[in-house]
């Protein structure tokens, strides 16, 4: 996977550098939904999770070459994610059912392919990094953590549409290159019971749908 990464960085490197000056920069907004559920490692076995639905809106750029169907584009984007779990402490037998929300600033840089379907629309297929850096997160207040890494990481596979060269919709699956969110600092806090029932080594990682529509101005 980051033999994959590196490879989609090069790429664009050289497409910047090698750019043609009928090349076409363009802007716009973009906003969408986010579906995420989390996978955990090492956890209990009645530890499951759930899935979350949360947004993303910001400012976009594009980068294309009309004639060879390349382009790239970037986004500057506020985006809420999370993790939604239930599950048991096996030693007190309490219901456990959380939610804990992440808010950040995404920055997704992706290659794309775009192909024509005549004067008004044309389909396309993107691939790139994904930079998420944390502005605020929710606290495991039962457990005193706060579980989400401050930056994240992740590769993006996405396909979709523009329309009337102004309108696009589509949808990226986003992946994590590391770890999302890991539950060992509830150690330091107040989870002797967890740490017994085996819970202090959990990690995660959140792997995310993403739809979106965007403005092209």
């Amino acid at each position: 996977m980051k033999k994959i990464l590196s490879t989609l960085m090069v790429a664009v490197a050289l497409l910047f550098v090698a750019a043609p000056a009928q090349a076409q920069f363009s802007w716009g907004i973009k906003g969408g939904v986010n579906l995420s559920k989390v996978d955990f490692s090492d956890a209990p076995a009645n530890l499951k999770a759930d899935n979350f639905t949360g947004f993303f809106v910001g400012p976009m750029a594009e980068f294309t070459l009309p004639i060879v169907g390349l382009g790239i584009d970037g986004s500057l984007l506020y985006s809420q994610t999370g993790i939604s779990f239930t599950g048991d402490d096996e030693e007190t037998g309490d219901k456990i059912d959380e939610t804990l929300k992440s808010h950040s600033i995404e920055i997704p840089i992706n290659l794309k392919y775009s192909i024509g379907l005549g004067k008004l629309a044309s389909v396309y297929a993107a691939a790139g990094p994904q930079f998420a850096f944390a502005l605020s997160q929710d606290e495991w207040k039962n457990y005193l953590s706060k579980p989400f890494k401050k930056s994240q990481l992740s590769l993006n596979l996405g396909v979709g549409v523009k329309l009337i060269n102004h309108l696009q919709a589509g949808v990226t699956y986003n992946i994590p290159l590391g770890d999302t969110a890991d539950f060992e600092d509830i150690k330091d806090g107040d989870a002797g019971d967890m740490m017994n029932a085996g819970w202090s080594a959990i990690t995660a990682k959140n792997k995310t749908w993403k739809i979106h529509v965007a403005y092209i101005f």
